[in-house]
Order: structure tokens, then sequence, then C-alpha cells
């Protein structure tokens, strides 16, 4: 079973960071819980299914970026953070933001992304 430590940033590099779709699934299956609810400032989405087409639109529409961890992870209970970073590789991030993720049974069932 992943901590949630692992499951922190196998979300943020191996999803949301992770431009080949068979390896995003294989990262999705083992990291969320089937009807895992994602929501970010702009929707909510539901199921294996919308996480992977949320996180597939965000790659394309942003080629040559990629996640980088903005600090540790922290951990109360069955709840993550990690704040991140966005952006060009090598140049300074165009964006910051942060997750928090509910953990059950070792697999995230609830994360949401905040912009700062």
């Amino acid at each position: 079973m992943a901590s949630i430590d692992e499951l922190m940033h196998a979300n943020l590099l191996e999803v949301f960071g992770e431009r080949d779709p068979v390896a995003r699934k294989a990262a999705i299956a083992r990291t969320y819980a089937p009807d895992v609810v994602f929501s970010d400032p702009e929707e909510t989405v539901t199921g294996h299914d919308a996480l992977d087409a949320k996180a597939q639109g965000l790659l394309d529409s942003s080629p040559d970026f990629v996640f980088t961890p903005g600090g540790s992870v922290h951990v109360v209970d069955d709840l993550g953070h990690l704040a991140w970073e966005f952006g060009p590789a090598g140049k300074p991030p165009v964006a910051r933001g942060a997750d928090i993720a509910l953990v059950r049974d070792g697999l995230i069932v609830r994360l949401y992304t905040l912009l700062l």
C-alpha cells in the first residue's frame, strides 16, 4: 500500500505530469479510488476516465510545461498536501498551486487543486 507521500508525488508527476497516456492510465489505477472526485477552480469531475481527460487536457494546452514539487508533502492523518510549480522546463514557473488529497485504504478518494 502506497504512503500518502508516494500518492501525492504520483498524482503530480505520474498523472498530471505524464504525457504517455498508457503510463498515466496505469498510474491513475494505482493512485486513485475508482470513484475519485477531483475539484479545481474550473470544475469537479468524478472517476478515472474524467481525471485522465482532465490531465490530458492540461498537458495538451501546455506542451512544453512540466510540474515540479514546490516542497515536501505535509500529512495529517488521512490528508496530504503538496505545493507545486508549473512552467517551461528549466525556466521560472508561470503557475503555482497546491494539491490536497483525502486518502482512504491507500488510494486518493478526493483531490482538490488550488491555484496560488
